[in-house]
């Protein structure tokens, strides 16, 4: 989209974050016809898949019947979850009526099985490792806390697949003897986060504790995290601050002051490296220079986790909240650009970070 008309389109949209004192109906709705405009839309798509053979040449729907739009099986995932969340939050909502009728078509008990019989083979165990095992069980969270007729019955349909993502994730985490950080999906402090309010919501203790073992065996020596190598230019995750997030999840309070201490020494005095500023995205319909939209979104979203764990006088809570809001103007306003690129995913980052989801689960 040329400059000036990607400066008119926001002009009719909601582009800043004083548009936001809170998430409310109206930018629901909004938020909400970006994921149903995907939901079904099958190309182009982005598929993940190892062939074995010829049998394995697939559409996307067939392949993936309850997740097989918006580009890939990630964003579908976590586009169900955001109009969960959505529809949970405001039921009054306009599109309210479609969202119960779009989910139902697509959580049906049929497709999640075939959903969940799709990593049997060796070949697909490691398939969305652990990103979109993540979202699924962010999904399954959401909908196992809702008291709602419908959200039950997607929740009982659901849990072939969520018994078999958890089944996996507890045999791959003993062998995973170094963690992965990286800006992008596969990172696994991003993962632990989001499984650990997973096992906490549902009262997974065997779970938990596999997390947090493994968090603080990964996370709790590090030191001095050099903020001046991020970004890098098709980030959507700090891999840095997704570790502080799920630090923050793990230890207790005077636990995680005293290891924020260590991991960003500088930030008492005010010094918060690379991190003080919003990344610059240059072109919105690259479909990986866009990932830069949702790092500004996850960064404000794991500095806000930050902030929930210290006590109202600690001075880096200023520091933190600054540069959260920073990053929450400079994403928010980008969310909605007419380029699919973004719009298949970024409302769902925009959600997480507005309804503070990541700041819910039970500790």
């Amino acid at each position: 989209m040329k400059p000036l008309l990607l400066l008119i389109f926001m002009a009719h949209t909601l582009v800043t974050a004083a548009e936001f004192p809170a998430l409310d109906t109206a930018h629901a709705d909004k938020f909400a016809r970006l994921a149903l405009a995907g939901l079904d839309r099958e190309y182009p798509n982005k598929p993940g898949e190892v062939l074995a053979g010829a049998q394995d040449l697939k559409s996307p729907r067939a392949m993936h019947p309850a997740f097989f739009g918006c580009f890939d099986w990630h964003s579908s995932v976590h586009g169900h979850w955001m109009l969960v969340r959505l529809l949970r939050q405001f039921p009054g909502m306009t599109n309210a009526p479609e969202i119960r009728t779009r989910l139902a078509a697509h959580l049906t008990a049929a497709n999640l099985a075939s959903e969940a019989a799709y990593f049997e083979p060796k070949d697909n165990r490691s398939f969305e490792r652990m990103y979109g095992w993540a979202w699924a069980l962010r999904l399954a969270a959401e909908l196992h806390a809702w008291n709602d007729p419908d959200s039950q019955q997607w929740a009982q349909n659901l849990a072939p697949l969520e018994q078999k993502l958890v089944a996996l994730t507890k045999d791959y985490l003993p062998r995973l003897t170094y963690p992965i950080r990286t800006g992008v999906h596969p990172d696994t402090a991003f993962a632990l986060a989001q499984i650990l309010d997973y096992a906490r919501t549902v009262g997974n203790t065997e779970l938990e504790q596999l997390i947090v073992a493994r968090a603080k065996s990964y996370y709790s020596a590090d030191r001095d995290y050099p903020t001046s190598y991020e970004p890098s230019g098709e980030d959507f995750f700090s891999p840095g601050l997704n570790v502080a997030d799920l630090m923050r999840r793990v230890l207790s309070r005077d636990e995680f002051s005293c290891w924020l201490d260590g991991y960003l020494p500088g930030l008492h005095a005010g010094k918060l490296g690379a991190w003080a500023t919003a990344a610059e995205v240059s072109d919105l319909t690259d479909a990986r220079i866009v990932h830069l939209v949702g790092l500004n979104l996850t960064r404000a979203w794991t500095m806000q986790g930050v902030v929930s764990v210290l006590v109202p006088e600690d001075p880096r809570r200023k520091v933190l909240e600054a540069a959260a809001h920073a990053h929450t103007v400079a994403g928010l306003k980008l969310v909605f650009s007419g380029n699919y690129e973004g719009e298949h995913w970024l409302a769902t980052f925009a959600v997480y970070l507005l309804s503070e989801a990541g700041q819910s689960a039970k500790r």
